[in-house]
């Protein structure tokens, strides 16, 4: 082949693209010896953390790991951009919660994606805080609907699960308790721009008073700059910043400010699937590889 020109900005943006994309074909994602949970938080909105839940998770079924995607986002983004009803008269997250229906019954397949099963989020789980108050062992539904779910997949002779991913509500209500009860992980998205570490110390806390109380195994395993505009001098000290102070966690892929990412939800779709050679698409793919590597 050629070599490039990389004369210009344009061929040089395009010619380093072209090499991470050959970097990432010969790239063969392990399989975790046992089902990773990881639940996907921050207080802070608009951070990308629905964003962050579907493309990864998109990214690693496209490369064949069986994925679920658990929406308790009661305005069920999640469920929308993979594609899944979720309506009103949809059995949802919503009915496993309050209602302890199976988890089972309540997972939907992602049309474009063959391995990403999703549990989807309705309107009624606006109302499930407050339901969820009353109720015994509140904190561990989701927890034990998992579990039941994973004995459920073994016993009909499905695969195991490789990753289960829990997209969170931007508040610490009784939602996003059960996520973080029932994940071993938490996944957190920061945005390189000025407010980016505002509220974490607070979530940090957060985590910590689960791990105290309710979720001995819960770690902070891995956090993922968003939102990066390499024009400004700002997003690069923001993503220095959070390097410095979280240096085994942070993922060296890193997602940009891309309107493909922004379009793809309106197509009922992931950016891996909406636009798979875009540059926000090559992103989230080398972010889950990474996730993926780092075991």
């Amino acid at each position: 082949m050629d070599t490039m020109d990389e004369s210009t900005p344009l061929a040089s943006q395009l010619a380093h693209e072209t090499r991470r994309r050959e970097r990432l074909s010969h790239r063969q994602l392990p399989k975790p010896p046992h089902t990773r949970y990881l639940t996907i938080s921050n207080q802070k909105g608009g951070v990308g953390k629905t964003t962050t839940t579907v493309n990864v998770a998109a990214a690693l079924a496209a490369a064949g790991l069986n994925v679920l995607v658990v929406d308790i986002d009661p305005q069920g983004n999640a469920s929308t951009a993979l594609g899944v009803e979720h309506h009103a008269d949809v059995d949802s997250i919503y009915d496993v919660l309050i209602n302890d229906m199976p988890l089972a019954d309540v997972v939907a397949p992602c049309p474009d994606l063959e391995h990403l099963v999703v549990a989807p989020a309705t309107i009624h789980l606006a109302g499930a805080e407050i339901e969820l108050v009353s109720m015994v062992a509140r904190e561990q539904r989701l927890r034990r609907a998992l579990d039941q779910y994973a004995k459920h997949r073994e016993s009909t002779g499905l695969p195991r699960l490789d990753y289960v991913f829990i997209d969170c509500p931007p508040s610490l209500g009784l939602l996003t308790v059960n996520a973080f009860v029932a994940a071993r992980e938490v996944l957190i998205p920061i945005q390189c721009e000025y407010y980016a570490l505002e509220g974490l110390s607070q979530l940090l806390k957060n985590i910590e008073m689960i791990q105290k109380h309710l979720n001995s195994d819960l770690v902070v395993s891995t956090i993922l700059l968003t939102m990066y505009d390499g024009r400004t001098n700002l997003a690069a000290q923001v993503a220095a910043e959070v390097r410095e102070h979280f240096p085994n966690q942070v993922l060296q892929a890193i997602i940009p400010r891309s309107v493909r990412i922004s379009e793809a939800p309106s197509y009922q779709q992931t950016v891996i699937t909406y636009d798979p050679n875009s540059t926000g698409a090559l992103s989230y793919l080398e972010a889950a590889a990474e996730l993926a590597e780092r075991g």
